[in-house]
């Protein structure tokens, strides 16, 4: 580390040489793993562009429309562009859409009739998903009221899929089989494409007729291959996270087989209109940009997940994954002694934030969630989690789950701040 940034940080951040010291050995520990991932940004940088210059995408795409959006040629290209960059046979990909959970269950809700059976092949699914199915909570229209039956296959204990078990739960007359690519709040990897092509092999020998669905949060751009070219029916995810690049205020997308697109674009709006509503109301621009960014950002925030790694694991702490494993979604999963160490770093994610920096945040019992859960995310787009955020359960065993950094020097000195906080608290 250069002698003017170390000074910087002694002076400016309060940062001791410890840390310092720490911070400059986990950067020697992750430069052949930036190597491999600036070579996947490229590949994912071209496949962006070629995309664009397919649809022949133009300044006059970025105009919006008002009232019900009908013609809207820029939301038209806007679902095309990501439809060729998936590999898929359509998209829809609308800011309004809230977040990947309505993004996800716009597919399941879209797909699955009173009757069908649903079987989350991967254990259980994300916690805001809880709710969608019926696995917790009432009365509040979830799959489970509408009469759709549920069933869950577990990972395996090394958090790999069990294929056995797969075969044994999902039968011929199963309509939809969902993975969830991103660790979520697990103590496990996130599903790299192998392993997804893998589960979805499997599901199809049982019937070719099952729904493949994937929970894609966090993961777009991660690999050079997605989930639709691993064999995937239909995969979801938000613009808030990787695809929106940080720029796109709000969104989510959902890309894969034309007819499961629309009828997921038919619970958005209404049966009959599906992807024909919708003003853009200037949003297009914003949307397409960050799409161009997106395979650079993820990039980003990847060399950061992998610093943080290195740096904890530097400091002491257990990591998922370590800072050389192959990854598949840009999170970072850090484990704790105990819940005083948890809050400390969270605490120091947020204070290296340049939105917020001054906000100290607590846990709280947050929407969606079974446990008071802690927030850092200083961001200049609400929620936004491809910007530096980290966050956590408050329960053993205490991990804390930092994603996202628009630029690797943010993380790096989010991740810097965050350690000597936790020094600082355990020494009072």
């Amino acid at each position: 580390m250069d002698f003017k940034i170390r000074e910087y940080l002694k002076q400016h951040f309060e940062i001791e040489d410890r840390v310092i010291e720490l911070a400059e050995q986990a950067e020697k520990d992750a430069q052949k793993v930036f190597e491999r991932i600036e070579n996947t940004k490229q590949i994912n940088q071209l496949k962006v562009i070629k995309a664009m210059q397919d649809n022949k995408l133009s300044d006059s795409h970025f105009n919006g429309t008002t009232g019900y959006g009908y013609d809207d040629r820029g939301r038209e290209v806007l679902d095309s562009v990501y439809a060729n960059i998936f590999g898929a046979e359509d998209a829809l990909v609308r800011h309004q859409i809230v977040s990947g959970t309505q993004a996800l269950a716009l597919c399941l809700f879209g797909n699955l009739r009173p009757g069908d059976q649903l079987v989350a092949v991967t254990g259980k699914p994300y916690d805001t998903l809880e709710e969608v199915i019926g696995i917790r909570g009432e009365n509040c229209g979830s799959l489970k009221e509408f009469g759709v039956n549920y069933r869950q296959v577990e990972l395996k204990p090394d958090g790999k899929p069990d294929l056995e078990q797969i075969r044994r739960v999902v039968t011929p007359s199963t309509k939809m089989a969902m993975l969830q690519r991103s660790r979520g709040y697990s103590w496990r990897d996130a599903l790299c494409i192998e392993d997804i092509k893998s589960v979805i092999s499997t599901v199809k020998s049982i019937n070719s007729s099952i729904i493949v669905m994937v929970d894609n949060c966090y993961g777009e751009f991660v690999e050079e291959v997605e989930p639709i070219e691993a064999g995937a029916d239909i995969i979801a995810g938000s613009l808030i996270k990787n695809p929106g690049g940080g720029l796109a205020l709000t969104g989510g997308y959902i890309a894969g087989r034309k007819e499961l697109v629309e009828q997921a674009a038919f619970r958005l709006t209404s049966p009959g209109l599906g992807k024909e509503v919708g003003a853009s109301l200037g949003n297009n621009r914003l949307m397409f940009q960050g799409l161009f960014m997106a395979p650079h950002v993820v990039a980003e925030s990847l060399k950061g997940a992998v610093f943080c790694a290195a740096l904890m694991e530097r400091a002491g702490f257990e990591t998922l994954p370590s800072v050389d494993v192959k990854r598949s979604d840009i999170i970072q999963a850090v484990k704790f002694d105990n819940e005083q160490s948890l809050i400390a770093f969270c605490q120091g994610i947020q204070k290296g934030s340049p939105v917020d920096s001054y906000v100290t945040p607590q846990p709280w019992e947050m929407p969606g969630y079974d446990s008071p859960v802690i927030m850092a995310a200083g961001a200049f787009v609400q929620g936004s989690s491809i910007e530096l955020s980290a966050d956590a359960p408050i329960k053993s065993p205490y991990i804390a789950y930092m994603q996202g950094g628009l630029v690797y020097e943010h993380v790096k000195l989010g991740n810097i701040i965050a350690l000597q906080k936790l020094f600082n608290s355990r020494e009072k």
